[in-house]
Formats: C-alpha cells, sequence, structure tokens
C-alpha cells in the first residue's frame, strides 16, 4: 500500500485543542471512552500527557495510536506501563502492543465511531473497509492491550 494518508504534525492549534480536552477529561468530562495518558519520557523522564480514546470490547482493552509512532508510543514501548485519568480516578496500567491480527479488529472498530472525522485522514482504510485492510494499517498505527490494571481514587 502506498503511502497517501496524512502525516501528523502537531501544531500550535492540535497543542490548544489536546490541552482542552485534557481539562475535560481531568473533570471526567467528554467522551466516556477519553482518558488523559500519561508516560514517562523515555530520554528525559518527564511525564508526557496526551488525550487517548480507550478500546473496550469482548477482547479486552486497548489503546490504539492513530497517529503513528508518536511520543507516547514510543514512551510506552520503553516502559510498558502509565496512566490512564478521567475525573478523580487514576489507573495504572501495563501493556503489551499486538501484533497486526489482533490489532485489525480493534483498529476497525476505533473508526467506526464519531472520532473518524478527526483521525480518518490518516488511516488508508475507511470504517467500511475489509478487515484485511486493517491488517495492513496495523504496521502505522500502534495497538496496546492493558494487560494489567489498578484504579486508585484521587
Amino acid at each position: 500500500m502506498g503511502n497517501d494518508t496524512k502525516q501528523f504534525r502537531a501544531g500550535k492549534m492540535r497543542r490548544v485543542f489536546d490541552a482542552t480536552v485534557s481539562g475535560l477529561v481531568k473533570y471526567g468530562l467528554g467522551p466516556s471512552y477519553t482518558r488523559l495518558l500519561t508516560t514517562r519520557g523515555r530520554s528525559t523522564g518527564f511525564l508526557r500527557s496526551t488525550p487517548i480514546d480507550l478500546v473496550e470490547n469482548e477482547q479486552g482493552r486497548f489503546l490504539v495510536a492513530p497517529y503513528g509512532e508518536v511520543g507516547w508510543v514510543r514512551n510506552i514501548r520503553k516502559d510498558g506501563f502509565a496512566t490512564l485519568r478521567r475525573g478523580g480516578w487514576i489507573e495504572l496500567v501495563s501493556v503489551a502492543e499486538v501484533d497486526a491480527g489482533r490489532a485489525a479488529p480493534v483498529l476497525k472498530e476505533y473508526l467506526a465511531n464519531p472520532r473518524v472525522a478527526v483521525v480518518g485522514p490518516y488511516f488508508r482504510a475507511a470504517p467500511d473497509s475489509p478487515l484485511e485492510w486493517f491488517v495492513d494499517e496495523a504496521a502505522d498505527h500502534p495497538v496496546f492491550e492493558i494487560i494489567r490494571s489498578t484504579t486508585v481514587r484521587l
């Protein structure tokens, strides 16, 4: 497949949008599947936060990287753990990256949501594309399964 998808660049408007969504999620507002993901910077050690949508289904709970190998992906690959926050709850999670076969149905479900208006341009497949197309997408959109979690109240 050719790379005719949009490349992600976090410009000023995107940073303002992410900061706004992050603020809402801290207070438990916004879509129920949105969390504030915090990872430790792989070289600086500083905590980095970004809003993320969780996919939860009968196969498990998953974090999807719609913009490819961005900072949080590289950080979580190094450590294997992060925190997810929504309102007054923080969940400490351990994750494992899944293979393309396991990622494909998660990616398809991820796009079958109104969020497709924002993230759709970063995918070659459309929500109604065959599952095989999402197997190819997995190389560009890492998926991590939450394998262990502990939730604490702030």
